[in-house]
């Protein structure tokens, strides 16, 4: 069986991600506002404690992506609206916060 934290597709869209997990059966759209609120880096997460360093307020409620690149086999840099773009989402962490109805984290 093919490794399900590999997505078979990825598109972006002005109001997020779409992300195909398995080809016509496994696919959820990724709000812009969430990815971005999600974002792992440095600056806005606190790499000793988890603790979240960027301020929600700070974020546009219209973000968009503005570029998606592949890290590597394990993940994505997106390039955001507000000029951020030092983030790479796990293609395993998002997978646990798929938010598609079968997942359930939504």
């Amino acid at each position: 069986m093919a490794d399900t934290t590999i997505p078979h597709r990825i598109t972006r869209r002005d109001d997020g991600l779409v992300i195909e997990w398995r080809p016509g059966t496994h696919l959820a759209l990724f709000p812009a506002r969430m990815l971005r609120l999600a974002c792992p880096c440095a600056a806005c997460v606190e790499e000793m404690t988890g603790r979240p360093l960027l301020d929600p307020s700070r974020v546009p409620a219209g973000i968009t992506p503005v570029s998606v690149a592949l890290v590597g086999a394990y993940g994505l840099r997106i390039g955001w609206s507000d000029g951020h773009d030092t983030g790479i989402y796990t293609f395993e962490r998002l997978l646990q916060a798929c938010p598609c109805p079968a997942c359930g984290h939504a």
